[in-house]
């Protein structure tokens, strides 16, 4: 064979790559675009969005759920249930409907939500300066708590009191949030203070809602609510779980690249979310809203429950309506720098990332894929060193208030 073959295919090579890698050198990285996605930049204490993070540039976006009906979804699920399920739902008979809580991370705004949503619909929330209180009540036995007040429930002519027993952060020693070890061993204590008096358990997500089912509740008959629809809860319903929400988590997988897509390629942002692409791919108004002041997306949530359980247990399903592969020369391959900001998360790890890995391929979008610790920024940013290998980032923050933390790097 011709040696001169070698150096020659080099070179072809290289002339094939060097539009590609040249433009991505042209583009400063404070200019390239940006999705944060299913933690919105916003301050913890208040739920008050970080605009600077949102309008980081003419280029970036977020992408979550409505947390807000999501939330209302939820308790009302729990509340309907009730309603429901009155006959032999009050363990002791003492016509007090008691719950207990797993609220996750207090600073998280979706964990705010949530909470919220289910005091609201169950009757127990307290109103501060016009917004439900979110705190934990640590215990509550006599229902006396500042936090919560006891709600009233009448059914078939018998009124009962709802109280919230127990709630609390499931915060491990480590400082990790959402923990599910945490929820199970909360759950071990609780049964011990409170015993048949705990006719519910609900909690902000799957994680700590299974926890809780294995440790205790589906032994003991007690029905438990979830969110996120992860596989191992859908499949749990089957078993005695109560229900969970769907954040469609297939349509914000997709979103959460599609926008990148769009912003690369320069076309409308709406391509194929709200107005349907050359390949046909297209979502309605009942997947999802935007919100142009907030620059986000937010997927609709579902309720999952026993009656329609079985439609959700793929949960790395793409969404039929956005299944269609974009032609390559007309959205030719891009390098996308993503995280997610824990690798032990349920959520993101069993049900989102193996989404995204399905859409990138579809989108034609080469991901690197980096997992976080669950409780470090640097964690995440050490290893967003070059920034300008990369055509775009998706971003997940361990705290929704370090957006900074990416800006910084990104503008340098």
């Amino acid at each position: 064979m011709n040696k001169r073959v070698f150096p020659a295919l080099s070179l072809a090579l290289s002339l094939l790559l060097a539009p590609s890698m040249m433009l991505r050198a042209e583009v400063a990285n404070k200019d390239k675009p940006v999705v944060w996605y299913n933690r919105q930049p916003s301050n913890s204490s208040t739920g008050e969005l970080d605009m600077d993070a949102l309008q980081f540039n003419d280029k970036t976006y977020y992408v979550g759920f409505d947390a807000n009906q999501g939330a209302e979804l939820q308790g009302e699920m729990i509340l309907d249930y009730i309603k429901g399920h009155i006959d032999g739902l009050d363990r002791n008979g003492d016509k007090v409907i008691g719950y207990v809580l797993a609220i996750g991370d207090v600073g998280h705004n979706d964990s705010i939500a949530r909470t919220r949503g289910v005091r609201k619909a169950l009757g127990t929330a307290v109103e501060e300066d016009g917004k439900i209180k979110s705190d934990p009540v640590g215990t509550n036995a006599d229902g006396s708590s500042s936090v919560v007040q006891d709600g009233k429930l009448e059914i078939d002519g018998v009124e009962y009191t709802i109280r919230e027993l127990a709630s609390q952060e499931m915060k491990n020693t480590a400082g990790a949030t959402w923990d599910a070890a945490t929820a199970g061993n909360a759950i071990g204590i609780w049964s011990g203070d409170f015993g048949d008096q705990i006719d519910i358990v609900a909690s902000n997500n799957d994680g700590m809602g299974m926890a809780i089912f294995n440790n205790w509740s589906k032994e003991n008959n007690v029905p438990t609510f979830g969110y996120d629809a992860n596989s191992d809860a859908v499949q749990a319903i089957g078993e005695g779980y109560a229900g969970t929400i769907s954040q469609h988590a297939d349509v914000q997988a997709y979103l959460t690249l599609r926008v990148l897509r769009n912003a690369l390629d320069g076309v409308d942002i709406d391509t194929g979310i709200g107005t349907a692409d050359e390949a046909g791919n297209v979502l309605s108004d009942k997947d999802y809203v935007y919100r142009e002041d907030e620059r986000s997306y937010y997927a609709l949530n579902l309720a999952v429950t026993a009656e329609n359980y079985e439609q959700f247990l793929d949960s790395t399903a793409v969404y039929e309506p956005v299944s269609k592969q974009l032609d390559a020369e007309k959205a030719p391959v891009k390098k996308v720098w993503l995280n997610t900001y824990n690798s032990a998360d349920n959520f993101l790890g069993s049900t989102y990332k193996p989404l995204l890995q399905k859409y990138d391929d579809l989108l034609n979008l080469e991901v690197e894929y980096v997992d976080g610790d669950g409780q470090t920024e640097s964690n995440i940013t050490n290893r967003l060193a070059n920034p300008a290998e990369y055509d775009a980032f998706a971003i997940n923050m361990v705290k929704t208030d370090n957006a900074a933390s990416y800006m910084q790097i990104l503008q340098q």
